[in-house]
């Protein structure tokens, strides 16, 4: 089942770092962020990574969980954030249950081959559980600072509800 924006998330369970389980109603009444990235450890989702890592404080500040989600399996996932000091959870979809669910994987053209890849994309989820906002095939400079601004008028408009 696909995503759509203004519409619930569909159901889904998924397990992170730290033993968290995360699912489509585990994080209701909260802002939910989910930004997919294509692999662990690679330059543009280290960088990506880092960014929210040091805007974290602002998206708890503005009510919002953060999860990052990725192919990887959690061994991986756990020296990763281990490595960068990751203050939020990393989603280990392995079996590509979330990322075909958000419409994520794309035919990829690397080194001249076809692959299918991750393409990185965030998706905003409202505190009622409906899908707010997405952001597809994005680029990492100025990402998370837009992300951050979107999930900052989404708890305005909670407050002015």
């Amino acid at each position: 089942m696909a995503i759509v924006v203004n519409k619930p998330l569909p159901e889904f369970e998924a397990n992170a770092t730290g033993g968290i389980k995360v699912s489509n109603t585990s994080h209701q009444g909260q802002i939910l962020v989910l930004y997919f990235y294509p692999k662990d450890n690679t330059p543009g989702c280290t960088t990506e990574a880092m960014q929210f890592r040091d805007k974290y404080k602002d998206f708890v500040k503005a009510g919002a969980a953060v999860f990052g989600v990725s192919r990887d399996n959690m061994k991986s996932h756990d020296d990763f954030k281990e490595k960068l000091e990751l203050p939020f959870e990393l989603i280990a979809d392995t079996e590509e249950k979330m990322c075909h669910m958000f419409g994520v994987v794309k035919n990829k053209i690397m080194y001249g081959k076809k692959v299918k890849g991750i393409e990185r994309s965030t998706f905003l989820v409202g505190p009622d559980g409906l899908l707010v906002q997405e952001w597809r095939g994005l680029k990492v400079p100025g990402h998370v600072d837009e992300v951050l601004k979107a999930v900052k008028s989404l708890k305005a408009l909670k407050k002015a509800a």
